[in-house]
């Protein structure tokens, strides 16, 4: 008989650390908007102060005198390493093998565009040097997780969500070609169980991105500039799932734009203080590198900028998503 395992989203919760305070019963993502009387500048500080404190609060918990231990996923564990449960991992003649996680989601997702993935890419090396025996996100699978419709649900409820949503789910993947939302100033942002490259919705810096690619229809775009931010991103896609008949799940409503990057299989790399310094140093130092080197450097190689929906629309995903999985349902038009 196989373990019951439990999600790591029980240990560890995502708080929202920016002070603003969602009004019951409306879009939950107009709160923030309003609170910032509708100013790009404001929204992106909102979101900085969340990701600061957060990284604060998560540098203190790895150098704290009472650190326990990280906070693994056993999915993952078992899926990674299948002697630790036989069986967990149904091999098949298939290529993906079948397996026992039956958390099932449904999601509008994000994919980033290729020089994402570079800067992506590079960051991973980085941190590999520090902790080699952590996890790392396929680039393939990377993805920046605009609305969560439902988590954790059976097949079949995620399969009746999707017949709900299935009238509005063409213009819903293609949104971000009529609705183009800047994202910048990426940084690495962290907790006991994970890593990731967290943006900021730009305002007014100056455009770092490759051109959309030809031809690129103007005419069909709506909302574009600053002024419409990823956060104004997120409130209409909530809306449109809402007008459809969905009632929205999300597991938290908080200011962060991230792309995992990778999670912790096993504790070697951090079980002594001196490491688990060495790893949080790490990340400060990196991001000290992104931001002078990579922010609003139209001369730097690597470009820390992502104009969500270019070359890919919006990825509507059902099936079991953690580590980057399940099934596309619609990838909407790119530019």
């Amino acid at each position: 008989m196989g373990s019951i395992l439990e999600s790591i989203d029980i240990k560890n919760k995502l708080e929202d650390l920016s002070g603003v305070v969602l009004k019951p019963g409306e879009n939950p993502y107009n709160a923030l908007i309003e609170a910032c009387d509708d100013e790009p500048a404001k929204i992106q500080a909102l979101y900085a102060a969340h990701r600061t404190r957060r990284n604060a609060q998560q540098r203190e918990k790895f150098l704290a005198s009472d650190y326990t231990e990280l906070i693994i996923d056993p999915f993952l564990l078992r899926l990674e390493n299948p002697q630790i449960e036989p069986g967990f991992v149904c091999h098949t003649s298939s290529p993906r093998a079948a397996h026992k996680d039956t958390r099932h989601c449904m999601t509008f997702w994000g994919r980033p565009p290729i020089h994402v993935l570079e800067l992506a890419e590079v960051i991973q090396k980085k941190l590999k040097d520090v902790a080699p025996n952590i996890w790392l996100m396929p680039l393939h699978r990377m993805h920046i997780t605009t609305l969560e419709i439902a988590f954790s649900r059976t097949a079949e409820e995620i399969n009746t969500l999707r017949e709900t949503l299935r009238p509005a789910i063409p213009a819903v993947a293609s949104f971000t070609y009529r609705h183009r939302a800047r994202l910048v100033k990426p940084a690495i942002s962290y907790d006991l169980s994970a890593f990731a490259l967290s943006f900021l919705p730009a305002a007014g810096e100056p455009p770092l991105s490759p051109p959309p690619s030809a031809p690129d229809d103007g005419a069909r775009v709506l909302r574009r500039g600053d002024p419409y931010t990823y956060h104004h991103l997120r409130r209409d896609v909530w809306e449109q799932a809402r007008d459809a008949g969905v009632a929205v799940s999300s597991r938290y409503v908080v200011p962060s734009a991230h792309v995992t990057l990778g999670r912790y299989l096993t504790d070697e790399d951090h079980a002594a203080p001196e490491q688990r310094r060495r790893w949080v140093d790490a990340i400060d130092e990196i991001n000290a590198w992104l931001e002078t080197e990579v922010w609003d450097n139209a001369e730097s190689r690597l470009v820390g900028e992502w104009v969500v929906g270019q070359e890919k629309g919006l990825d509507v995903r059902v099936g079991t998503l953690w580590y980057g999985g399940g099934r596309t349902v619609l990838l909407g038009e790119g530019f």
